[in-house]
Formats: structure tokens, sequence, C-alpha cells
């Protein structure tokens, strides 16, 4: 008999309860009278015992009544928070979200994107998983993170990518270098240098766009000494083990014994691109990419 019960059951019998008066309980509802207590009494039936206790001078809850009263309130009040709940995560303002992104990507407008996402959703249980493009990609594919930012990440099946961010690429030599007082200098001049770079499995695309700077110019990048992080990449260069091209970005980091110059005589840039699965749907991915392309028109109105 319980599955009978319909919230209008319980919504009723609370009026009547508070207000120990059927017409004022009518008119509380927008009911006729008849209706409403037409209505209490299945109610009462269903539970089985009466729930008021009916004179012609009053209306009072009876030892059931009183128990139940409780009880529908608090069923009441947990059907509106679950219904606030459910269309909070239909905006996308509820749940978790697992963001992957590459370490360079710290030295551009992300951070500021990720904080004004937790302002804005503060509700949402956010995760950041750092490591290279390839592992972010592969990640996605997997399903072990929801959206990702990787440097020119590329076109992989399955996947949506949209460029958020794009700047030049920058020679990086030793402070002592002959060249590191340079304005601009061409990639030409670095054919005989040794360099240090990432590794290809970081990111096959990022890694060819870099060779194709030297390779504009006839040839490949003599590569002596790989590393994991630009951080390290710069402390080597610094070192003096080799030169380097880079984002332009990892000038934040660079300490005093390296150089950034500007590369002259190419348009290849560096992308930093928001991706995720093309199957993806939920309204919380959604709500954060809307916000990276939105942080983005304000830099490029800005």
């Amino acid at each position: 008999m319980d599955s009978e019960i319909e919230l209008r059951h319980l919504r009723y019998f609370v009026a009547v309860a508070e207000e120990l008066h059927f017409g004022r309980a009518a008119s509380r509802l927008h009911l006729a009278q008849p209706p409403l207590s037409q209505q209490i009494r299945k109610l009462e039936e269903i539970v089985g015992y009466p729930l008021f206790l009916r004179t012609t001078r009053a209306v009072k809850l009876t030892a059931a009544g009183e128990i139940f009263l409780e009880r529908a309130r608090r069923t009441l009040r947990s059907v509106i928070e679950d219904l606030a709940e459910a269309r909070s995560v239909g905006r996308g303002e509820l749940g978790a979200l697992r963001v992957g992104f590459i370490s360079s990507g710290m030295l551009t407008p992300l951070p500021s994107m990720l904080g004004e996402y937790r302002r804005k959703h503060p509700r949402v249980d956010l995760q950041l998983r750092e490591g290279f493009s390839s592992e972010m990609t592969q990640a996605l594919l997997d399903s072990l993170i929801d959206v990702a930012f990787l440097r020119d990440g590329g076109e992989v099946e399955g996947l949506e990518a949209e460029t958020l961010s794009s700047e030049p690429f920058v020679a990086v030599l030793p402070a002592h270098h002959a060249l590191a007082k340079s304005r601009t200098l061409s990639a030409a001049v670095l054919r005989d240098e040794p360099f240090v770079l990432f590794s290809p499995r970081a990111g096959r695309l990022a890694y060819e766009k870099t060779a194709s700077l030297c390779e504009a110019h006839g040839f490949r990048p003599r590569v002596v000494q790989e590393a994991p992080q630009w951080f390290t990449v710069l402390r080597l260069v610094g070192a003096g083990l080799g030169v380097s091209i880079a984002p332009a970005c990892i000038e934040r980091i660079a300490a005093p014994d390296c150089v950034c110059i500007e590369l002259s005589g190419t348009s290849v840039r560096s992308d930093v691109d928001l991706v995720w699965r093309k199957d993806e749907e939920r309204a919380i991915v959604k709500a954060f990419c809307d916000l990276g392309r939105e942080m983005l028109a304000q830099r490029h109105r800005g």
C-alpha cells in the first residue's frame, strides 16, 4: 500500500498539519476543501491509522500524525534538495571534473582560467593531472580524464580539439654564447650547435614543429641531450650542454645563465589546445570548455 503514496499527499498533509484547519490549508494549497479532505482520508487509508482527530471545533494531530509530520517534512526537503542537485549537475555546476595539462601550460593563461573556473563552480571537484601531451592524449582516449590542455596535440581519432592560445618560438642559448646578445636570429645559425630538447615521445607534433624550424634551413637539430621538462632544458642550456628552441612562454622561467631570443623568418607557432572526447555530452565538460573560449575571447578583445 505504501507505493500508492504520492508527493501531493505529503504536501496536503503537511499543510493541514501546520494550519490545523482544512479551510485555511485548502486556501494555502489553492484547492477546494472537499478534494483536500478526500485526499487526506485516502492518505489515512494508506497509512492504516488516523492522522487527525477531527471535531466540529478543532483539528488535532494524532500520535501517528505527529510522527508522520516529521517524516513527511523530511521527505519533501529531501526531494527538493535532490531536484536542486540534479539541476546543478545538469548545468555543469556539480560533480567531478578531471583535467589534464602539460607543464608548460602553467606559463600560459591556463592557471587564470582554472582559478576563474573554481570561483564560478566552487562545488565541482576539480581534479588536475600533469603529464606529457602524449600521456594526456592516451588518458583521454582511456576515459581517465575528461578534458586536457595539450601542446600541439594534433588530430587524433575520437578527440575534438580547439586552439586556445598560440605563441612564437624562441631560441634558447647559454648566456655566454657568442650570439647571446642578438635581438633576433634565424634558426639557420644554429645548424652546427648541439641541442637540448624534450623527447618526441612526449609529443610527436610538438617535436616535429620544433624540428621544422631547423628543416626550413636544411638541417635537423643534433640532439645531444633529452630532458623531460622545460625547466630542466633551461638549466642544461644554461650549463652549456647545448642550445634549444622553445615556446616563447618559457622565458618566464629562464634563469640568468641562459637567454631567450626571438626567431626571425618563420610563421610556425606553438599552440595550446583544449581537447575532449567527441562523444562527450556532459554539461560539466561543456561548461569548462565554454569558459576557456570565453576567456580566450576576452584576451583577444583586450
